[in-house]
């Protein structure tokens, strides 16, 4: 029996999709769940559109969003001869042919076909020739004209398509570069991929593919076509949706494992649990409970499940992801507080890592103003000898730890007799330029004795000259 195979095989014209990375993961989870291998091959034969910097984003996003593979990545450029050498076989064996129509006359028949209200298709016109000739020239497959091609889908289940409907797709251009359907099924059966997991935007191309296969004598793979992603609006997912490539999440400060799981929801289910770990996402995964019908994405959804993902990781996890956002902001995170206690101080009330670092760079940068709104409310007539009373007994302190400080914010309001209020906020607008900020204790210990003090002062200065 052979061992289960799956492969992931995008075309670098562009960045990784949603979509794309939805099929990674499935062709991933199924590879991982049965003990096989899961493959990465590259499909750059369309020279025009192929870029490296699209090969590029693709690995990246595949690192990012953790899915190892165990062979590739492979690239088809790399492969023209054994391609060469399958179109000769099946020339030799009179499954393929030369077909000498030229473009004009390929588009007369289309539109004769149009004007009769048939399906347009290729006539199979050259079938018969023989001999060779100088004309241009490419090569078809000569496609069963009898009987049905019958897809026992592992989604949709059993699909019959009649070869009369299929036409003798070309599988050689002119110029003998091999075509998409072709290419496809040669490493397909090399690489003895047995479950061919895919979108449904390529359900038309999987009975061309068998037959070709089929004639090359080789094992059919079992296909999966998967429901398409819709936009909210019922369109398919694009761009003007939002964010569909798997790097712009990553920039918009969503967890690698908030997007796994949220991928894998999307068309599939185990019961009413809608978070995973990937441990989990092995273990449910099945090709059974994939539904037929499309997805939609839910940007909402998302968030949430991206805000749990904040919440309830492992700090130190959340914190390496984090540190990359701080990079983006031209922070150095060494040069403040530990990550980790920035991810406990901001988790709670920031639902992405671009939140949490925005709200924090007052840890490690001194901010040029403060915010106009709150340094109005909180710096009036008397907040100065607050802040002064304050500067003195945290100069005092000797071990600089929340617990501590919080006491003296409070000794020092009892003592003044004044609300909590009237102490904590002006000290954290002078401390962190804004009103808004984890608790008065943890900002503090955050912060450190020095740049606190340091603050203090500036805001002190600030306020007699403002009054």
């Amino acid at each position: 029996m052979n061992i289960k195979t799956t492969r992931f095989a995008p075309s670098p014209t562009g960045y990784l999709h949603v979509g794309g990375a939805r099929t990674a993961l499935f062709s991933w989870l199924y590879a991982r769940k049965h003990g096989g291998k899961f493959i990465l091959r590259i499909e750059d034969t369309d020279l025009e559109r192929s870029t490296q910097e699209s090969i590029n984003a693709i690995l990246e996003g595949m690192a990012w969003l953790g899915l190892d593979y165990d062979e590739g990545p492979f690239y088809q450029t790399h492969h023209f001869d054994r391609y060469k050498q399958v179109i000769q076989q099946l020339l030799d064996q009179g499954d393929a042919y030369y077909c000498y129509c030229t473009k004009d006359e390929l588009e007369q028949l289309r539109n004769d076909q149009m004007a009769n209200k048939e399906k347009p298709r290729y006539n199979g016109k050259c079938r018969s020739i023989t001999g060779h000739s100088d004309r241009e020239r490419v090569v078809r497959f000569k496609n069963p004209q009898d009987g049905v091609v019958t897809i026992n889908d592992l989604v949709k289940g059993e699909i019959v398509v009649a070869n009369k409907e299929l036409d003798d797709l070309i599988i050689a251009r002119a110029d003998g570069t091999p075509t998409y359907n072709l290419t496809v099924v040669v490493d397909d059966m090399d690489m003895q991929i047995t479950h061919v997991i895919r979108g449904d935007d390529h359900v038309n191309n999987t009975p061309r593919q068998m037959n070709i296969l089929k004639a090359l004598g080789a094992e059919l793979p079992l296909y999966a076509h998967l429901p398409m992603i819709l936009g909210p609006d019922g369109a398919r997912l694009s761009k003007r949706h939002g964010a569909v490539s798997v790097m712009q999440f990553r920039d918009d400060g969503y967890l690698p494992e908030a997007l796994l799981n949220y991928l894998v929801r999307l068309g599939w289910s185990h019961g009413d649990q809608e978070i995973f770990s990937l441990d989990e996402m092995v273990e449910f995964f099945d090709l059974d409970h994939v539904n037929v019908s499309a997805a939609s994405f839910n940007m909402d959804k998302l968030l949430w499940l991206n805000h749990q993902y904040i919440m309830n990781s492992d700090p130190a996890h959340v914190a390496r992801h984090l540190s990359w956002h701080f990079g983006q902001l031209g922070i150095d995170p060494a040069t403040g507080p530990d990550l980790v206690g920035i991810v406990k101080a901001q988790r709670e009330r920031c639902k992405t890592l671009v939140e949490i670092a925005d709200a924090s760079i007052y840890f490690y940068r001194d901010f040029d103003n403060y915010d106009e709104k709150a340094a109005k409310k909180n710096f009036g007539v008397g907040s100065d000898i607050v802040l002064e009373r304050l500067h003195g007994e945290f100069s005092d302190v000797l071990d600089w730890n929340g617990d501590t400080l919080h006491q003296l914010v409070i000794n020092l309001a009892e003592t003044m007799e004044l609300g909590l209020g009237k102490v904590a906020q002006p000290l954290r607008v002078a401390v962190c330029g804004t009103s808004v900020s984890p608790a008065i204790d943890i900002t503090l210990s955050l912060l450190g004795k020095d740049k606190t003090l340091a603050r203090i002062e500036r805001a002190i200065k600030y306020i007699r000259n403002s009054n």
